[in-house]
């Protein structure tokens, strides 16, 4: 996979093997090679020695294991991949002057920009990147928070007004007969072409709201690569920022609500633009932001926003951050958690013991499917487990195929709720199945999935990306637990392409309207992906959650598949990638500047 154009120009990095004959690049209008090289694996192999010795001591022991695979990753890992704190350095060579041409538009656009004398600065900063755009057809109003508007300067340019801040200010009241509306803060400094190409994008697919990418700071400059439209984390987060413009005609459908202060005007847009039905994200760094703390009570906002668009959700704060939490409905929906398992006592006792016994929802159905187990202790443990009416075990003694156990399991099971359940997890928090719940009843969410954590307490699961080492992988694979991810998403509740059948809340009705797992193209493994991709066909997003919290004991020291397993697991990598080549080429909430290669959200 090539890396997108964050900046104007990318670099890639790959493997040639020996009979390679030619290369096929397929690539949208207006790609341009400047520049194509080779380099031995040797010189390769020194500059990861130089940059990351451990990827490389990685490399060589993959080499000598004759693992092609492994040592080319690792290499590419070492030397095409850049940490994010490392951005100003990897920013450099990608950068390209502006080749945009202004070219006839109808549409107009109006910005606003709040400021104050004592920001004088940064509100010049702001003005000369607007003049210097490539897109003539706007207009700036300067609303002063701290008195009258200063006189305007003579020869001055006239697309730019200014006046002091009255409260009472609505969207569309300052939107007046522009096309397009946008905010923008004092500091902001947009790239030359940045409205040329929101513009582009608009009069393509005419979204309620398009918005791209940024950075910010000033002497540490970091990147915010925002993922396409996920509303959940756009509520919770306000992650939108700027630069973002929204069309008139979706302003004038908002709800008319004057603002007293700047920071409400500006948090009240925010809010409502979440209720926009079509959402464009232009995958660019368009505008630099100065890191200033806004101040405003988000919360009380949201909470008023919630109510007034007839939401059921509530506002919640765990460990300092603001998210969402979702009833569940009363009574509580009977829950069937299906767990394939065979033999190994220490795992199926403590996972039923935990559901059973240290989870704090009050219908609960367990349905064990057992593949065959022969020890007797694990059998003496079922005997005394059909005693609970909560309990029930279907025997499965065919080969093993994990999809057609968990099918059998909810042909078993009654609940009007699945969760999927492996029997190497040990629950953590009581409340983790009321969460995951919460979420799975919504009308427009399939798939729901929980933290998970490595036996040592490390990250093992927050969310899957599609792409990721060549098929799907988990972001962000042990790292620390409390890792908050780029753009703090890991600290709240948001759409994801996919989560693990480790543990996974859809309800009944959505789970048979996909015809539940696909056990002839992915017996083993891709199968949970493939569901939440099915179910995401359907209409239906994939949420992650980091307020259910498991621990998944047996991960992490499973290896790679050798022999028959490997021929197999090539076989459904390669079922997977036919079905979902499109989605891998593009997972919507992980930004296509970032790398497929390895797992930490760095830059390609």
């Amino acid at each position: 996979m090539l890396p997108g154009l964050a900046l104007g120009a990318a670099r890639w990095l790959g493997y040639l093997p020996p009979d390679c004959e030619g290369i096929e690049i397929a690539a949208e209008a207006g790609f341009a090679l400047e520049r194509v090289g080779l380099r031995s694996a040797r010189s390769v192999f020194a500059e990861a020695l130089l940059k990351r010795p451990l990827r490389a001591a990685t490399a060589l022991h993959a080499l000598a294991r004759r693992d092609e695979r492994r040592w080319r990753d690792s290499l590419r890992g070492a030397c095409a991949v850049t940490p994010l704190r490392r951005y100003p350095a990897w920013k450099v060579p990608r950068l390209r002057p502006s080749a945009s041409a202004e070219t006839a538009s109808p549409l107009r656009i109006r910005l606003v920009l709040f400021a104050s004398r004592a920001r004088a600065d940064a509100v010049a900063r702001s003005l000369a990147s607007l003049r210097g755009q490539t897109h003539r057809d706007w207009s700036l109003r300067i609303l002063w928070i701290d008195g009258d508007a200063p006189e305007k300067p003579p020869g001055s340019d006239p697309r730019v007004t200014s006046a002091a801040w009255t409260p009472h200010a609505t969207g569309p009241g300052l939107c007046g007969d522009a096309d397009l509306f946008g905010v923008m803060r004092a500091g902001d400094v947009l790239a030359p072409d940045a409205l040329i190409l929101l513009v582009r994008v608009v009069t393509d697919e005419r979204p309620d709201m398009v918005y791209a990418d940024e950075e910010v700071g000033w002497r540490r400059i970091v990147p915010r690569l925002k993922p396409d439209w996920s509303p959940d984390f756009a509520l919770a987060a306000g992650y939108v920022g700027a630069p973002a413009l929204l069309a008139r005609a979706f302003l004038a459908r908002m709800p008319d609500e004057p603002a007293e202060t700047p920071e409400d005007f500006a948090l009240a847009l925010d809010l409502a633009a979440c209720g926009a039905a079509r959402v464009a994200h232009l995958p660019r760094i368009l505008c630099r932001r100065e890191p200033i703390a806004v101040a405003y009570d988000r919360a009380e906002r949201l909470d008023g926003h919630l109510r007034a668009i007839g939401s059921p959700a509530r506002v919640i704060t765990r460990d300092g951050v603001l998210d969402l939490d979702w009833p569940v409905p009363e009574p509580a929906p009977l829950v069937s958690l299906i767990v394939p398992s065979r033999n190994r006592l220490s795992l199926i006792a403590r996972v039923t013991q935990d559901v059973l016994m240290g989870t704090d929802y009050p219908a609960i159905e367990l349905v064990i499917v057992d593949n065959g187990s022969t020890e007797p202790a694990v059998l003496a443990l079922y005997d005394e487990l059909r005693a609970d009416p909560r309990v029930r075990i279907e025997n499965h003694p065919q080969p093993f195929n994990f999809s057609a156990m968990v099918n059998a399991g909810v042909r078993r099971a009654g609940g009007d709720i699945l969760v999927l359940l492996n029997n190497d997890v040990a629950v953590l928090r009581p409340d983790w199945l009321r969460v995951l719940v919460g979420q799975a009843v919504r009308p427009e969410v399939g798939a729901v999935g929980a933290k998970l954590l490595y036996g040592d307490g490390r990250l093992q699961h927050a969310g899957v990306v599609v792409g990721l080492g060549g098929e799907a992988g988990h972001i962000l694979r042990r790292r620390p637990a409390d890792t908050s991810g780029h753009l703090d998403r890991l600290r709240v509740a948001h759409e994801v392409s996919g989560v693990t059948a480790a543990c996974l809340a859809v309800t009944r009705e959505k789970y048979e309207a996909v015809g539940g797992f696909d056990e002839a193209a992915f017996a083993v493994d891709f199968n949970d992906i493939d569901f939440c991709l099915r179910l995401g066909a359907r209409g239906w997003k994939t949420v992650w959650t980091p307020h259910a919290v498991l621990s998944h004991l047996e991960s992490v020291s499973r290896g790679r598949p050798t022999g028959t397993a490997r021929e197999r697991f090539e076989r459904e990598a390669a079922a997977f990638t036919e079905r979902w080549r499109a989605v891998i080429r593009h997972d919507p909430f992980y930004h296509p500047a970032l790398s497929l290669t390895t797992f930490g959200e760095e830059l390609e």
